[in-house]
């Protein structure tokens, strides 16, 4: 609306102007043309996705003044940590937080309480930032030695300027910033279950909420499942909250992200897996399940709506999960902990050794 009431103003002017083309403002051709494409979303001026791209920026040149310790930051924004970071550390870092793909941007998690949280749970970041004339605190002091430990850079920034890095969200002076999880693929995670004796691997379908996902996640390491896969679109991924959730296992269990859940599932099947799915109106219940000595994926769908048509087609076989009383479903996390433990179950009763 403003660059045509600019326009207007400009051909009243200009009808003024001797030999002045009717319509054209007197600015002739040129003034029609438009101005090119559209600059990418990193390039516009107060878009969000600049926003997280200077910061990313400025955590790169603060790394390498401060020279801190394992915490070295690549052209991709990923961290490689030292040794200080731990077990966990090490192994969130060889899950890979690189390699982010297209469209992908950094998560923050904000507030003492959340910042310091992450921290206990080795959530791998990559800068900590913290807001200047603070007020003593406890959780700041174990916020800046946490993130120390795990080498990662601490950056003292003003006020204002942390206001503009998490917009609306209520820091309370402390923010964390964490890469996008780098995904296996599923092929990888079929290799790993071919590998095993008997292979394990669990499929969610749908399962929306990232703290369920890392309760799958948690039983998943439990119980000795080689990976965890979840579909790209509407589901939930790997965030802050799902590697909390899963209390350091997401450092030691893969997880792979698939286009298309029903051909992945085909392909695990043509790979030698027997695909069972999760139903709560199946036919057969867990305790008649003698495929779990078999390899096999197990495959959850989301609380309420369970699997979706075309992935519950392509399952070998259904089964449920027997509950007493008028309870209709468990959520994703408890369902696969319960079907997890008895598959392992019957696995240690089969095996010569159990």
């Amino acid at each position: 609306m403003a660059r045509g009431g600019q326009g207007g103003r400009a051909a009243k002017a200009g009808s003024h102007r001797k030999g002045a083309a009717a319509g054209s403002g007197g600015l002739g051709r040129r003034a029609l043309s438009g101005k090119g494409a559209t600059p990418p979303a990193e390039m516009r001026k107060g878009h969000p996705a600049q926003r997280r791209a200077n910061a990313a920026a400025r955590a790169d040149d603060a790394g390498t003044r401060t020279g801190t310790a394992g915490a070295r930051t690549g052209r991709d924004g990923a961290a490689s940590r030292g040794a200080a970071g731990g077990a966990s550390a090490a192994g969130a870092a060889a899950r890979g937080m690189s390699g982010r793909r297209a469209g992908e941007a950094d998560e923050f998690v904000v507030g003492r309480n959340a910042v310091v949280e992450a921290l206990r749970a080795a959530v791998p970041a990559t800068t900590l930032y913290v807001a200047g004339g603070l007020d003593f605190d406890e959780r700041l002091a174990e916020a800046r030695k946490l993130a120390g430990r795990a080498g990662m850079s601490v950056v003292d920034v003003g006020r204002a300027e942390l206001d503009r890095l998490c917009g609306v969200a209520p820091h309370q002076g402390l923010a964390l910033v964490i890469p996008p999880y780098r995904y296996a693929h599923p092929d990888d995670l079929l290799k790993r279950a071919r590998a095993a004796s008997p292979g394990l691997l669990v499929a969610l379908d749908g399962v929306t909420d990232p703290r369920n996902l890392g309760a799958v996640a948690r039983s998943a390491a439990a119980f000795g499942a080689q990976g965890v896969v979840v579909p790209e679109r509407r589901a939930a991924g790997m965030t802050a909250a799902a590697w909390k959730t899963s209390a350091g296992a997401a450092a030691r269990l893969p997880v792979a992200r698939a286009t298309n859940m029903t051909r992945t599932l085909r392909s695990f099947a043509d790979g030698g897996l027997v695909v069972v799915g999760l139903a709560a109106d199946a036919d057969v219940s867990l305790d008649d399940l003698e495929a779990a000595t078999d390899p096999l994926v197990l495959v959850i769908g989301s609380e309420g709506r369970g699997l979706s048509r075309l992935v519950g087609e392509t399952c070998d076989l259904l089964v449920r999960i027997p509950m007493a009383g008028e309870v209709e479903s468990l959520n994703a996390g408890v369902a696969a902990g319960v079907a997890l433990a008895e598959i392992a179950r019957r696995r240690r009763v089969s095996s010569p050794t159990g």
